[in-house]
């Protein structure tokens, strides 16, 4: 299991050596709290290992307000990589770049809890430094927001025209808006759902 919040980042060390072999074996990863890189390294490591172990799904849930775009993007790849089939299942509120994460798998194994909020927006950035390097960083801004409109509207169905808009400002949605805006395939609240 992997838990990180902004206060504290749970190490391995800290971990209990029961839960990590009970998590193992249920082939459940956790994406809780911010995106960064160590969270990114820790989700791609157990989605190879549990990948390497089975070839039967891995369930990832989700529940985190985002964080640095290209830390989502390694987990979504991570998963587009691996053999093993991964269903995510969103829950608490997926946000931002846990959006792009969420989408990394078909329509289909994308189901959320009822309490789900989703909240989809374009990049932000901190510009800083010399006006050139300022240009700079505000292309590659453009670039990641065309980016993640086209990944929204590839993945939920809705025009590039509708998601651009979209994403002008913050858009949040129900479980039941964000299954409405192709987000997501069912809402479910129990566990053994999941394979229904």
């Amino acid at each position: 299991m992997i838990r990180m919040s902004d206060e504290k980042e749970i190490t391995s060390q800290e971990r209990s050596p029961f839960l990590e072999e009970k998590d193992f074996k249920s082939r459940t990863v956790l994406v809780f709290g911010s995106i960064n890189d160590k969270l990114a390294a820790e989700v791609s490591k157990r989605l190879i290992a549990l990948s390497a172990e089975s070839k039967d799904p891995i369930t990832l849930l989700v529940s985190s307000p985002g964080g640095h775009v290209e830390s989502g993007d390694v987990i979504h790849d991570i998963i587009r990589f691996i053999d093993a089939p991964v269903r995510v299942v969103g829950t608490g509120w997926v946000g931002s770049a846990a959006v792009n994460v969420f989408l990394s798998v078909p329509k289909e194994r994308r189901v959320c809890l009822p309490n789900t909020r989703f909240l989809i927006h374009q990049p932000s950035g901190g510009a800083g430094g010399q006006a050139t390097d300022i240009a700079i960083q505000a292309r590659e801004i453009v670039k990641i927001r065309e980016r993640i409109a086209a990944l929204i509207a590839r993945e939920s169905g809705q025009t590039l025209e509708k998601v651009t808009s979209d994403i002008e400002r913050d858009y949040w949605m129900t479980a039941e808006e964000a299954k409405e805006y192709g987000l997501v395939s069912r809402i479910i609240v129990q566990q053994k759902e999941l394979d229904a």
